[in-house]
């Protein structure tokens, strides 16, 4: 079990790792060893996610999410198998942690009287800059 939070845990089986090649740093070694990691994970039909965890989680991760819901994350940093995994998995965690909080409801507010007494003000005078730029009639320049 990978434990997100205290209300939350994933079964290790609804991840599934496939290892391909890599780019970037390694070498020859890139070309003989599978070390980058494509990390999948439903999140559509995770019998461990809440659905408003669910919701946030396919919103946040954007267009890594699939149309049949599968996250996917691509690892390649490292050179090493091991530590690319590693790195998916602690990714995936982030994103998870990052979907359980619940953005905080905006209270609205209303403009101050003085604040809106400045915003006339400068109209006011904005107004007035302008006006002395017209070309009065009858008067040639």
């Amino acid at each position: 079990m990978i434990r997100i939070n205290a209300r939350i845990e994933l079964d290790e089986r609804e991840i599934q790792e496939d290892f391909v090649r890599a780019s970037g740093p390694g070498g020859q070694n890139v070309n003989k060893v599978s070390s980058a990691v494509q990390l999948r994970f439903d999140v559509a039909r995770s019998p461990s996610l809440p659905d408003a965890v669910r919701a946030r989680l396919t919103a946040l991760a954007g267009r890594r999410v699939t149309q049949d819901g599968v996250l996917v994350l691509s690892a390649d940093r490292y050179r090493s198998q091991r530590r690319n995994r590693d790195d998916a998995l602690q990714r995936l965690i982030e994103l998870i942690r990052e979907a359980c909080e619940e953005a905080t409801p905006r209270h609205a507010t209303r403009p101050t009287l003085a604040s809106r007494k400045r915003r006339l003000d400068s109209k006011q005078r904005r107004g007035e800059t302008k006006k002395l730029r017209t070309v009065k009639p009858g008067m040639d320049s």
